[in-house]
């Protein structure tokens, strides 16, 4: 399974502590603003399948605001599937299944997943390239229900714009660092949504110059 290794400038959590759990100080920060706007969109009850859960800390919060709804991790490395399962069983929660390994960049994924009646990823766009998006997109719709819900959330260019002097600097150490990663444009994400059988639904604005952009399978 090809996995695109993340630049240094993505900050992403790589040492384990002794329980095997990572942690990312950005998902702490985002973890409130992310629950309320997913409670907001949310099914009261279904499968709610989340694309690259990373450390682990979001799922839990998820689990925890939402618990009628059943929720499935997925990874593509092992030290993050190990700390995702163990904020798991930290936890406590019930609706929290064992993380899928799942490289969501690569095709043939969706129809091998039960449909979910909610999909999110949080802050991957801008780590992964066009095409590996685009595939990202076309395989999300083939695992949602029909009006199902994909939520896509972290930083875009807003028009083919970077709005701020930060997310230019970030955009620009991503593409040093790989040529074909960096800030999707929100009008890009939603055009090849629509190629994918996605209707765009609503982009809501979030802290830190963030997007979440909601789309229903049609």
């Amino acid at each position: 399974m090809e996995i695109r290794v993340p630049p240094p400038s993505a900050s992403i959590a790589t040492v384990p502590d002794a329980s095997g759990k990572l942690y990312a100080p950005s998902a702490s920060r985002n973890t409130e603003s992310l629950c309320e706007t997913v409670s907001s969109i949310a099914p009261l009850t279904g499968d709610a399948l989340e694309i690259a859960s990373g450390t682990g800390q979001h799922i839990v919060a998820f689990a925890a605001a939402m618990r009628a709804l059943h929720w499935h991790p997925s990874e593509v490395e092992q030290v993050r599937l190990n700390s995702i399962t163990a904020y798991t069983l930290e936890s406590g929660l019930s609706n929290i299944a064992p993380p899928l390994v799942l490289n969501a960049t690569q095709p043939g994924w969706g129809n091998t997943i039960a449909p979910n009646d909610l999909i999110l990823t949080a802050n991957l766009f801008h780590l992964i390239s066009a095409a590996e998006a685009r595939v990202l997109l076309a395989e999300a719709a083939k695992a949602l229900i029909r009006t199902g819900l994909l939520l896509v959330y972290g930083p875009f260019k807003r028009d083919g714009e970077l709005t701020s002097e930060g997310d230019a600097r970030f955009d620009a150490s991503l593409r040093t660092s790989d040529s074909e990663i960096g800030y999707k444009d929100d009008a890009w994400v939603k055009s090849e949504g629509k190629e994918a059988n996605l209707e765009f639904i609503q982009a809501i604005d979030m802290p830190a110059n963030n997007l979440a952009l909601v789309f229903r399978r049609r």
